[in-house]
């Protein structure tokens, strides 16, 4: 992907409206769509206002707790979002998410038989399975030695050269593996422990940050970041001198859903963009233009040996049994882990 289609997919708000006024004697159809960055290339989006006739209004965040923020008030003015999946539980019980008909969805069976009926949502009544992906290390391949665990983030050897992702479930989850526990510590004592296990790396860390250190990777002014499997594979696109390692001790496991907001007056609207998404010829697009790794099986097949052998994306079976699925936490741990993750930021 060039530099300057990344740039342009990057914008904090895309306003898509090729297709406008056209449809219901010139009433505008509009969609509000509210997506994390680099997930839909813009030519994919232009292409269902063409066949739709709807006007999308499209704007992209970096962070679930961003995306939570964005659309808490319950008045927001979004329709469709895409919470990972250990958010689709809290946002139910917030009353933030509307029930989806799945009869509408004509396009629903194209998913990987391991998505269609997932732990979070087994009947799909509240999100769609949309991407997945892991959280590894990319690094530059002249380090040496190179990174093969989350231990060697703590190490004194790339002290001031790397990032750990903004996110409190990554970066305990990181500390919790070195520690030789459970990425999804569910305990108060795994927590602290791994908030502790934190303090002990902020000295070396250069700072925390998600999708945004790609193009310090790429440059060269970062040595290595924790990052997701698909920012990373677009890094890695962009200078081929980048790795991505899947850390030895395990990592977590995610999926990004499309869901509808309660609040939105669009339902059906809502429905006919994720059925477009569901396609098997959009999917594929979207996964040779933002190199995602798709829940959707029907794309799969449509993307060939190069794209499906790409391990970052698609790493073999006995890598993917060092991951573990992310868990939602309870009220209380939540809370807990909030609260410990704003002290070590100040810290």
């Amino acid at each position: 992907m060039s530099e300057a289609k990344k740039e342009k997919m990057n914008r904090r708000t895309l306003l898509l409206g090729v297709a406008g006024a056209a449809a219901c004697g010139g009433r505008r159809l509009r969609l509000n769509v509210l997506n994390w960055s680099v997930y839909i290339p813009p030519e994919v989006l232009r292409q269902f206002e063409r066949e739709s006739g709807i006007h999308l209004r499209y704007s992209v965040y970096e962070s679930n707790e961003e995306m939570l923020a964005r659309v808490m008030s319950g008045n927001s003015g979004w329709d469709v979002v895409f919470p990972t999946h250990y958010y689709v539980q809290p946002m139910r019980e917030m009353g933030l998410l509307a029930r989806l008909d799945t009869r509408r969805l004509k396009h629903l069976d194209n998913l990987e038989a391991s998505f269609s009926r997932p732990v979070w949502d087994s009947q799909l009544e509240w999100c769609i399975p949309y991407m997945w992906g892991a959280t590894g290390i990319l690094y530059n391949d002249r380090l040496a030695p190179a990174p093969t665990g989350w231990s060697d983030l703590w190490l004194d050897r790339y002290q001031g050269r790397f990032t750990m992702l903004d996110d409190p479930v990554e970066v305990f989850g990181a500390a919790l593996k070195t520690l030789g526990r459970p990425w999804n510590g569910q305990s108060e004592s795994d927590l602290r422990a791994a908030k502790v296990q934190a303090l002990r790396q902020k000295p070396l860390l250069r700072a925390y940050m998600n999708a945004e250190v790609r193009d310090q990777v790429v440059s060269g002014d970062v040595a290595a970041a924790q990052l997701w499997a698909t920012t990373a594979q677009q890094a890695i696109d962009a200078a081929p001198h980048l790795r991505f390692a899947y850390p030895k001790e395990g990592f977590g496991l995610y999926a990004d859903n499309a869901a509808v907001l309660r609040e939105s007056r669009r339902l059906d609207l809502a429905l006919r963009f994720i059925d477009f998404l569901l396609r098997a010829d959009v999917n594929a697009s979207i996964v040779r233009g933002c190199r995602t790794a798709t829940a959707n099986g029907a794309a799969r097949v449509l993307l060939g040996t190069e794209l499906n052998a790409l391990p970052t994306l698609y790493p073999a079976q006995e890598t993917l049994a060092r991951g573990e699925w992310m868990a939602t936490p309870t009220v209380g741990l939540q809370r807990l882990r909030d609260r410990l993750w704003t002290e070590l930021k100040s810290a």
